[in-house]
């Protein structure tokens, strides 16, 4: 029934159903959109879990995409290009953690009162500046990313983006993000961002590949954050201002204890020096996550008795820790991946609660000024009253005595009398005492 159907020719197929037509590779000569390196970069960026890198039609394909894209859609497409690989250089989402955390130190520094406007201004400066130390991180370290499956896919290693371009990317926001904290919150704010993006990018990122100890300088570096924040909103560093860089320093050991030995074989391929590499069993690793989840305990009572939460976080806080500090004895007891996971995902649920019950059940910080300053001026106030009154004591002593009749008083009667007897004299009342 189909012989006597018109045969199509390849041009003549195209020219009807043009949607079809799969243009020629873009490196090839009658293509000149894209360069030789930009050809390889991209055949490089494309997914090998698929096999298209395997086939080399797939991958002209795959490139013949790109320059179409790139021709039609131009500044859009290099908008959404370079902002897909700054979100990724920034790690955005451990990002937005570490302004989490400075937010909720601001809102515990701050008094009855919260200045959002200041409150936005320190976010935004904090996230310029983890922007720039994550970005730092990630150009002293593309050598050791471009190993490891998690990481080999960031813009550095699979050459989406350039280093020069990266640095340019990290030194700009990060100097942004410091001037906004010095001009919108105080210079110390300032000072600890800027002091904190030199400790990750400059000691923290060179340490990991030199001495398990890295973990704890790690540890360091994500405590100052809320630190920041407190320092915003109050102007200066107080012990209350201390609980929750605490909470995160202890949070952070065992955190990164279960990850160091759920992807053990991934640091050791990327050159890391982790704290699990010498411990073959286990053990010393689950001891030392153990032992930073009891120094956990006290932080709701310090919490209450230093004047910063109601005593119900007292309560909140211990459960909370009970149950990560369970957790962590099951992976002691049982050194297996299933319970260094279950340590895992009971740290990502700990910290995002202990904030939140902090911020709820906090007691404003001027309060307890507002009171003492009360207490002064009331006190200050008796103070000025009774040296008035001691002087006026003063005065009636050293004053000397009249005559007793013109001292004696007179009875009210003799004033009413006056008035309505003009003409009549008032009445003398002889003294007690005569």
């Amino acid at each position: 029934m189909f012989r006597n159907a018109t045969r199509l020719s390849p041009g003549s197929f195209h020219r009807i159903f043009p949607r079809f037509a799969i243009e020629p590779a873009a490196n090839s000569p009658s293509s000149p959109l894209i360069d030789g390196s930009l050809h390889h970069r991209a055949a490089a960026s494309l997914p090998r879990s698929r096999g298209i890198a395997s086939n080399p039609s797939s991958v002209e394909i795959g490139i013949a995409g790109v320059s179409e894209i790139g021709r039609v859609g131009g500044p859009l497409s290099a908008l959404h290009h370079y902002g897909r690989c700054y979100w990724e250089l920034s790690k955005a989402r451990l990002s937005m953690l570490v302004v989490a955390t400075s937010g909720a130190g601001y809102v515990l520094g701050s008094g009855a009162t919260i200045d959002f406007a200041g409150l936005c201004w320190t976010c935004a400066g904090t996230m310029m500046v983890s922007a720039s130390a994550n970005s730092l991180n990630q150009v002293f370290e593309v050598s050791n990313d471009a190993k490891m499956k998690r990481t080999m896919r960031r813009p550095l290693p699979s050459g989406r983006l350039s280093v020069p371009h990266a640095v340019m990317w990290a030194s700009s926001v990060g100097l942004a993000g410091t001037t906004l904290l010095a001009w919108k919150a105080n210079a110390l704010a300032a000072g600890l961002a800027a002091s904190n993006l030199v400790l990750y990018a400059f000691v923290y990122t060179p340490l990991k590949q030199l001495h398990p100890v890295n973990t704890w300088v790690g540890a360091i570096v994500g405590a100052i954050p809320p630190l920041i924040g407190w320092v915003a909103a109050s102007g200066d560093i107080t012990p209350g201002g201390m609980i929750l860089p605490a909470a995160l320093y202890f949070w952070q050991i065992p955190h990164f204890m279960a990850l160091a030995y759920l992807c053990r074989n991934d640091y050791v391929a990327g050159g890391f020096q982790m704290f699990s590499f010498s411990d073959a069993s286990g053990e010393r690793t689950a001891l030392v996550a153990l032992r930073n989840c009891l120094y956990l305990l006290p932080m709701g009572y310090f919490a209450y008795d230093w004047g910063m939460a109601s005593g119900w976080f007292c309560l909140e806080s211990t459960l909370l820790t009970s149950f990560i500090s369970a957790a962590a004895l099951s992976f002691y007891l049982n050194r297996t991946t299933k319970n260094a996971r279950r340590m895992f995902h009971a740290s990502l649920l700990y910290l995002p609660v202990f904030m939140a019950g902090f911020l709820f059940h906090r007691l404003p910080q001027l309060e307890e000024d507002t009171i003492t300053a009360e207490s002064g001026r009331l006190a200050e106030s008796s103070s000025v009253a009774g040296c008035v009154e001691e002087k006026h004591d003063t005065e009636n002593k050293t004053k000397p005595l009249k005559h007793p009749l013109s001292a004696q008083a007179r009875s009210p009667v003799a004033y009413a009398s006056i008035a309505p007897f003009p003409f009549l004299p008032a009445p003398i009342y002889a003294s007690v005492d005569s």
